[in-house]
C-alpha cells in the first residue's frame, strides 16, 4: 500500500554513529519524525520509556510477538528488539516522513512489507575507529565490547542490500549525507506522486 509519508529505515553496527545522525536530522528537519521499538533490555543512562524506547518485560515481548504486533522483531546483543506496524502506518498515512533505527535483519524484513521504505547504512571509517568509539562510551565491559566488533564484522557484510551508503568519518559530512537522501527521495517520481497527489491531478498526469 503507498502512504503519502516516506520510511527511512537508518541500520549501522554498534558505535557507527546513526543514533547521534539520526537525532542531529530531527533536530534540523522537523518533518522527520521518530519511530520508538519496543526492546527487552534495560534502559541506559538518561534514556526514557516511549522516548528512546518501549521497555518491556520478556512476557510482554512474547505476547506482541504472538499478536503479529511487530513488523519486525529481532535478537541483538542478547535482547530483543521490535517495531510496531501500526505506529509506522499511522504516521507515515498522515504524510510525515518516518526514520526508523533498527538492526540490518530488521531492516530487511522492514522492505518487505513496506516496498517504499528507503534503507540506509551507516559505515565506521575503520575497525580501530570504531573500537574507539565503543571504548569512549564507557558503557560496556570489554567482552561486550568485543561481541559487538564480532556482531558488526556480520552485519557490515549485508550493507549491499541496502540503498544508500554513509560512512560516519566525519559527522559534519556524514549529516549532509543523510540530510541529502531524505531530501532527493522527496522528490523522486513515486514520492512526489504519493505526497501531491492533487498537483499531479490538476495537471491531468495520470
Amino acid at each position: 500500500m503507498d502512504y503519502p509519508g516516506n520510511l527511512f529505515v537508518v541500520a549501522a553496527p554498534s558505535g557507527a554513529g546513526k543514533s547521534s545522525l539520526v537525532k542531529a536530522l530531527m533536530e534540523l528537519d522537523s518533518r522527520v519524525q521518530p519511530s520508538v521499538s519496543h526492546t527487552t533490555r534495560a534502559p541506559r543512562g538518561q534514556e526514557k520509556h516511549g522516548r528512546e524506547y518501549f521497555f518491556a518485560s520478556d512476557a510482554e515481548f512474547d505476547a506482541m510477538v504472538q499478536a503479529e504486533a511487530f513488523v519486525e522483531w529481532a535478537h541483538v546483543h542478547g535482547r530483543r528488539y521490535g517495531t510496531s506496524r501500526k505506529a509506522i502506518e499511522d504516521r507515515i498515512a498522515t504524510g510525515a516522513d518516518v526514520v526508523l533505527e533498527i538492526d540490518f535483519q530488521g531492516a530487511i524484513q522492514i522492505k518487505r512489507i513496506f516496498a517504499n521504505a528507503v534503507l540506509i547504512f551507516v559505515l565506521p571509517p575503520s575497525w580501530e575507529e570504531l573500537r574507539s568509539r565503543l571504548e569512549r562510551r564507557g558503557e560496556d565491559a570489554a567482552e561486550v565490547i568485543d561481541l559487538r566488533l564480532r556482531n558488526a564484522e556480520l552485519e557490515m557484510r549485508h550493507v549491499g542490500e541496502f540503498d544508500f551508503v554513509i560512512i560516519n568519518e566525519l559527522f559534519e559530512r556524514a549529516l549532509f549525507d543523510l540530510k541529502a537522501i531524505v531530501h532527493a527521495q522527496r522528490l523522486k517520481y513515486t514520492a512526489q506522486r504519493r505526497a501531491r497527489a492533487d498537483t499531479f491531478k490538476a495537471l491531468n498526469i495520470d
